[in-house]
């Protein structure tokens, strides 16, 4: 068992962004074209997040062209490049799945006054 921790605290990002649930981010995700690496922005509201440790993983949602879409991204992975909060959002709940009902105005998030 020690093993297995030893391995995943190797893999651990050094630098994790303070994420809450409620914030609105722009994940960068480096997309490999070919031999190529580039970058893609996809912003949106976290509307979950799950587990602990070198499982830990955030959902970003985002409604485009009237269609909902959803992405679960691990935050010490390679792919995701970083994360940058645009806004931090005003929240009660620890999951947001209630906005996946709401269309409009009352899908958004209150921001936070700090």
């Amino acid at each position: 068992m020690d093993a297995l921790k030893l391995i995943s605290q190797d893999s651990l990002k050094a630098e994790v962004p303070q994420l809450c649930i409620g914030d609105t981010v722009k994940v960068y995700v480096r997309i490999k074209e070919g031999d190529k690496y580039r970058l893609q922005v996809f912003e949106g509201t976290i509307i979950s997040k799950k587990h602990g440790g070198i499982n830990e993983t955030f959902t970003v949602r985002r409604v485009a062209h009237g269609c909902g879409i959803e992405r679960v991204f691990p935050v010490h992975s390679p792919i995701v490049d970083k994360v940058e909060v645009v806004r931090k959002g005003k929240v009660r709940r620890a999951k947001l799945y209630y906005l996946r009902d709401r269309v409009g105005k009352a899908a958004k998030v209150k921001e936070a006054i700090r």
